[in-house]
């Protein structure tokens, strides 16, 4: 069992950057994939990036080069740095856990969610 909760998201301009954080807590020490999915109104949540404890790394191809995925596990938080935002980043970001990694980021790999924090940029 994992709680997981988002926080950093807000409205910035094209260009602009936001930091993400997901604080964990509970038994967080039973998971071993961490990462960020997106969804944007009316569609489904799509993975954006993701680490293991084997320090494993994926980004998806559209926030490659802008977007940064870490982990402090004394804290218990998984980061997103996001630069260089888009308008198409606009979207509900949501951090999720997995037991193992899995090379396609599908919401049904990931048991455990967070609440999701809004991120909007205006063109």
């Amino acid at each position: 069992q994992v709680q997981l909760v988002e926080s950093g998201g807000g409205s910035v301009q094209a260009g602009g950057s936001l930091r993400l954080s997901c604080v964990a807590s509970g038994q967080s020490w039973r998971w071993y994939a961490w990462g960020w999915f997106r969804q944007r109104p009316g569609g489904e949540r799509e993975g954006v990036a993701q680490n293991s404890g084997g320090d494993l790394t994926y980004y998806s191809d559209s926030v490659k080069g802008r977007f940064t995925i870490s982990r402090n596990k004394v804290k218990n938080t998984l980061y997103l740095e996001m630069n260089g935002l888009k308008p198409e980043d606009t979207a509900m970001y949501y951090c999720a856990a997995a037991p193992d990694w899995y090379w396609e980021m599908l919401e049904s790999n990931f048991p455990s969610w967070g609440q999701g924090t809004q991120v909007t940029v205006s063109s």
